[in-house]
């Protein structure tokens, strides 16, 4: 009897653990509401949901390739599982039509749906938890204002028991520290707006800071991190950037995707800039003076044009080749042993340096490759990114474009020119994997496009 007495008390203490986890984690529903008028909402409210909707990116999670604004249905792959975004247009069935301003804020801040599920935080709630109740009440006006749009999303595609959403519980009790947003008083205003739009609703952390193995951001604070096969580089004083950002910079880049000492904005952060161009002028402020404060640059304005005398002080001392010394180096090939210093160098010379040796500036040329974070970052993914499916055009933007050379540049091709390019415009070592890079980069394009044939 001893020796059965023991398995039954664990066995009890165990489904007494699993009954208070459940009883605790069970979150009550929140009633329905009649989907209320677009007339109803402050039309002022609304034009301040729409810029918040814009810094939070709304629109790239919420909306599907070919699906209208906010219906939902992308997939967010996540090292669980695919994950399919939610429809928030204001249908009634589908959508968040029936959401009072309670359950809306409640998903915001907690996490939890409306019907008390809780959400997966593939939804940066652990972000949106900063958000004030105005900016929330703003948010929720815009999106009750959309078109209504009936479109349910995949189901997710996770394994047991990562799909059963009672887990989210003890996942938002580890990592979850909810909001608002607490200024520092020792700060200036513009700081403190900059840090709520950051840590908050922009929740640029959710690309820009490693994570755990249960999917939670680490303590290293925007030190960079790898996203959908595309690096989001260090927003802090570990920035690979050939020259230091500063809040000007910073500034230019997010209001117009790219910045000539910097580059332009591609991958994800592509979208991101897309959508922050209707953004105040403030608002754009006071995140650059935020984030060029983190990376140790918030001192005065007006820096560039000494960021452009360190990168020529750089070529000076034979960091990277000038612009002439290049041209010059790859004309003398002449085509060499066939190395693959030699074969970059080809490559580049018919490539590349028509746009990125050539007398426009940028936007209309390419930017000097000496001031490429893609080329002096820790990994090749972007370069390899951008090489392979240039930049492309966006109607009504003005901002650099190229093409992709996927379909007449092979991997071996590419191996050489990013060799190339990293030992000529860099003062950075050789990337040691650039190859499975390549070849990475390319295959998941081509599971992307088979995803959505």
């Amino acid at each position: 009897m001893k020796a059965l007495r023991y398995p039954i008390v664990v066995g009890v203490l165990l489904a007494l653990a699993a009954g208070g986890y459940v009883f605790a984690a069970r979150r009550p529903v929140i009633d329905p509401i009649k989907p209320p008028a677009a007339s109803s909402f402050n039309a002022a409210l609304v034009q301040r949901g729409a810029q918040l909707v814009a810094l939070g990116g709304c629109a790239t999670c919420h909306t599907a390739p070919g699906g209208r604004p906010f219906a939902g249905g992308l997939a967010v792959p996540t090292p669980f599982g695919t994950i399919y975004s939610t429809n928030i247009t204001p249908d009634s069935q589908t959508g968040i039509g029936t959401w009072s301003e309670a359950a809306f804020r409640r998903a915001m801040r907690e996490g939890v749906r409306r019907d008390g599920q809780y959400l997966y935080p593939a939804f940066p709630y652990d972000h949106f938890t900063l958000v004030t109740d105005h900016d929330d009440n703003a948010l929720y006006a815009y999106l009750m204002t959309r078109g209504p749009v009936h479109a349910a999303p995949p189901f997710n595609k996770l394994p047991f028991p990562l799909n059963v959403r009672l887990l989210l519980f003890g996942w938002n009790l580890l990592f979850l520290r909810q909001g608002p947003y607490r200024a520092d008083t020792g700060q200036s205003a513009t700081f403190n707006r900059g840090a709520y739009l950051v840590e908050g609703l922009g929740h640029c952390g959710a690309c820009h800071t490693p994570r755990n193995f249960l999917g939670a951001e680490t303590s290293e604070k925007l030190t960079g991190n790898k996203v959908e096969g595309w690096t989001a580089y260090a927003l802090n004083s570990s920035s690979p950037a050939p020259v230091p950002w500063t809040a000007d910079t910073l500034e230019h880049y997010l209001g117009h995707g790219f910045q000539e000492l910097h580059g332009v904005a591609y991958g994800p952060m592509m979208q991101v800039a897309d959508e922050l161009h209707i953004v105040s002028q403030d608002d754009l402020r006071a995140i650059a003076s935020y984030v060029a404060a983190q990376m140790g640059n918030a001192g005065p304005p007006g820096r560039p044009v000494a960021q452009q005398v360190a990168v020529q002080d750089r070529r000076g001392h034979g960091v990277a080749a000038s612009s002439a010394d290049s041209q010059a180096e790859v004309m003398n090939t002449g085509g060499g042993d066939g190395g693959s210093d030699d074969e970059g160098a080809l490559i580049y010379a018919a490539a590349c340096a028509g746009c990125h040796q050539g007398p426009r500036v940028v936007p209309y040329g390419g930017i000097d490759l000496a001031l490429s974070t893609a080329i002096s970052g820790r990994s090749g993914d972007n370069l390899a990114n951008v090489v392979l499916f240039g930049l492309p055009a966006v109607p009504g933007a003005r901002r650099p474009i190229m093409p992709g050379f996927a379909a007449s540049m092979s991997n071996h091709q590419l191996v050489a020119l990013a060799t190339y390019l990293r030992a000529h415009f860099s003062d950075k070592g050789a990337w040691a994997d650039i190859a499975k890079t390549v070849g990475d980069a390319r295959a998941a394009a081509r599971a992307e496009t088979a995803g959505r044939a």
